[in-house]
Formats: C-alpha cells, structure tokens, sequence
C-alpha cells in the first residue's frame, strides 16, 4: 500500500486569464471553500507568530462556524511561536501536512512530520517552531473546552497517523474507515479529530443528519458530496464546513482513496 499523501496549499496568485467561475459555495446549512481559493492575498498574520502565515477556514460567526475556528498554517525555516494561542481557554489541534515542527507541549518536546498529530488541551502552554530546512504546513483547529464538573479535562496527545490502525465500519470490508486520534470512550474531549478514508468506489450509504458539527479538509483524492439538497464535486486541497443537521453522504471516485481531515464537537449537553 501506497503512503498516504497530505494536500497543502502553495499560495500564490491566479493568472489573470483564468475565469471567474468557481466551485466556492457559502450557505445556511454547508460551505465549500475550494483549495485554489487559498491564495496569497487572503492569508492572515497572527500576533505573538514570526515567519508564518494563516489560511482562516472557520471561524465562529452567526450562521456559520459555532463552535470552533481551523487555519491551515505557513510557517518558514526558523519560524514559530513561543506564545501561538492567546486565549487561556482554548484547546487545540495539531496536524502536521508538510515539512517539520517541533512542538513543546509543557515541559516535553516533540518532532512531528506529515501526518503527526498533537493535542493540547486549554490553559497548557505551548510552543510551535520550525527548526528545519523546508517551509512546514499544518492545519489548526481550535475550539473553546467545555469543562463538565466531576470530570477531569483532557491530557495531551502527540501521535502519528501512520502508527495508528483505522478502524473499517462494519459491513464496508475496510472500504470504510477512520483513524482516530482521540478515544471515543474518553468523556473529557469535548471534540473529535480524525482522518476518515473511503477507498475507491465506497460510499457512505445513507444521509446523515446528526447534531455534530464538522469541519472537513480533503487530504488526498476526490469525491461527491450530497449536501443539504446539493451534489457537490470536492478533491484534495478543498475545505467544507457542515451545519448541525446538515444531511450529508458521499462516495469516493477517481483512482486513489479518498482520505479527508475531519472535526466534530462531542460528549456534551446542548447550550439551552
């Protein structure tokens, strides 16, 4: 078996031949935000980093996004942060696509390449830098932690997703599966990041429509959404963004699998 591959955006700038007509779509119950949208002029800079820049996927707005924000960072050789989150009760999610970091997570440091994963639950403190030769990309997903009393919050994870076996969903033969970095059984996440992979030809069979929302990057291949009451053509480097309820399935197609990058909000009771 092939390794798996991790789309990143290159930046840059589109020629000025090229048409108008996109794939980008914004509504009430979904977004699509197509990879070529990322280019260099809607980067964001962030206080406290130094040599990087942010691609801003998601962030909490009326309609859209309610519980969590997502960046795709840039960060140059010997760039970083020694102070990245400056909000005391936000947790979050790191997950390496190009080149290397490494990351101090309290006092314990750690190199993460592609398809490393890091977790860092609210209030710990935290270091990102680039101390390799190559510009690094990760993804960053950040959420405010819901504390529930009588049970303790999370503890850091660092973790690769080659060192982790997807588990198939029943009745697919593994032409369905899902990488987990958090532990489903574990109450102290009140969110869930995994990597989901549909071989080619696999389908999720059904609309789903739960409470969860998502924020969905392609990694590697294309596929079809059904979104709402949308067929909708996705591929690596696209980004969607799933509203609670929104009814959703899909089926993988072209030659490779169909891999993407997936949060939802979890283990917790509805704000009333």
């Amino acid at each position: 078996m092939s390794p798996p591959h991790y789309h990143a955006p290159d930046g840059g700038l589109p020629p000025q031949s090229q048409l108008l007509t996109s794939r980008a779509v914004f509504t009430e119950a979904y977004a699509v935000i197509p990879g070529n949208s990322m280019t260099d002029i809607v980067v964001s800079r962030l206080p406290h980093w130094q040599g990087a820049r942010f691609w801003v996927l998601a962030r909490p707005m009326s309609g859209f996004s309610e519980t969590f924000s997502q960046y795709i960072g840039e960060v140059v050789p010997g760039g970083g942060s020694d102070r990245p989150e400056t909000d005391d009760g936000a947790e979050a999610a790191i997950f390496v696509v190009q080149g290397q970091v490494t990351i101090q997570v309290g006092e314990d440091t750690y190199s993460l390449g592609p398809g490393g994963f890091a977790f860092i639950p609210a209030g710990m403190q935290w270091r990102l830098n680039n101390t390799a030769e190559q510009i690094a990309k990760f993804h960053w997903i950040r959420k405010k932690y819901v504390a529930v009393e009588g049970i303790a919050g999370p503890q850091p994870i660092i973790a690769n997703e080659a060192d982790i076996t997807p588990g198939p969903m029943p009745d697919t033969e593994g032409r369905w599966a899902t990488t987990r970095f958090m532990d489903p059984e574990d109450l102290s996440h009140d969110m869930h990041v995994t990597i989901v992979t549909l071989q080619p030809g696999a389908v999720i069979p059904f609309m789903e429509t739960h409470v969860m929302e998502h924020g969905l990057y392609v990694l590697q291949g294309k596929g079809v959404y059904k979104l709402n009451q949308d067929w909708v053509e996705v591929e690596a480097g696209d980004f969607m963004w799933l509203r609670a309820f929104c009814p959703q399935a899909c089926y993988a197609g072209g030659p490779e699998p169909f891999r993407y990058l997936l949060y939802k909000d979890v283990n917790r009771h509805m704000p009333l």
